[in-house]
């Protein structure tokens, strides 16, 4: 497979992958869960997954791999820009999903928190 068409299919295939990364958080709690908790959980982590995991950041972050790698793999005497470009891409997009991934738990812990619930992590 020639990886031009390999870049966007793996894209594909690790925002896919990271479709509920965040939300699946366990929350410490400080004290027992009220009878509620577990609705709140619920609505949180759906909250958290509504928010896009191909937002500005993770695509500037594949872009600016892209870049790096393609200069990489020009610079490199075995190696090619398209391919650099291909891997810097696919790292770059990994590094901006796991930053989304953080985000998405911070917004389940801060919704369980603002519905009056003792979260300590």
């Amino acid at each position: 497979m020639k990886p031009i068409l390999i870049a966007p299919a793996a894209m594909t295939a690790l925002l896919g992958a990271c479709a509920d990364m965040g939300t699946k958080v366990d929350p410490i709690l400080d004290g027992q869960p009220t009878a509620q908790f577990h609705s709140d959980l619920s609505a949180c982590r759906s909250l958290a997954r509504n928010q896009s995991q191909l937002d500005h950041e993770t695509m500037a972050a594949a872009v600016l791999g892209a870049g790096l790698g393609g200069v990489l793999g020009e610079v490199d005497d075995d190696g090619d820009a398209l391919g650099g470009a291909v891997a810097g891409a696919l790292a770059g997009a990994a590094m901006g999903a796991s930053e989304a991934s953080d985000t998405r738990e911070a917004i389940v812990l801060n919704c369980l928190r603002g519905r009056g619930h003792a979260v300590v992590n």
